[in-house]
């Protein structure tokens, strides 16, 4: 395998809607930048599905992509694309966030209403997670 294969090849991105009009794509607010993930593994991006699922957050569907693709959308768009390799160990808080979605999540109840209407992305929830919730999410960040 050359390096441009290997930098350039399939990555595993979380979809909402995929296929449809509303389609988005999972992203992070990291340092006032929007960061869209790219899994190298599909059992990582699965993993990352399955948090956010126990957040009560919209289930999205792991969807292959061309990495090359990837980051030019994200360059046309704005966002940071961070790759996140195959066994990938996080050495800081905000490396965390790339296995791990944050405590907190942005309000996306009525996310296709607004994408419909044009409106800006929904407030950040300003409720506490729920206790059961968060006692699953811990042990299945466990499992990584």
């Amino acid at each position: 395998m050359t390096s441009k294969e290997s930098a350039f090849g399939p990555v595993h991105v979380l979809l909402f809607d995929a296929g449809s009009d509303q389609e988005g794509i999972h992203s992070l607010e990291l340092n006032g930048r929007t960061v869209v993930l790219m899994f190298e593994d599909p059992d990582d991006a699965e993993r990352y599905a399955g948090l956010l699922e126990a957040q009560d957050f919209p289930v999205p569907s792991v969807e292959v992509i061309d990495r090359e693709e990837l980051e030019q959308f994200c360059r046309d768009a704005g966002y940071d694309g961070r790759f996140v390799p195959a066994g990938f160990l996080p050495s800081s808080d905000e490396e965390r966030l790339l296995i791990a979605p944050p405590e907190r999540n942005m309000d996306v109840s009525s996310w296709k209403e607004q994408a419909e209407a044009g409106e800006p992305e929904a407030a950040e929830a300003g409720t506490s997670p729920d206790p059961e919730l968060e006692d699953f999410r811990r042990r299945l960040e466990g499992l990584l």
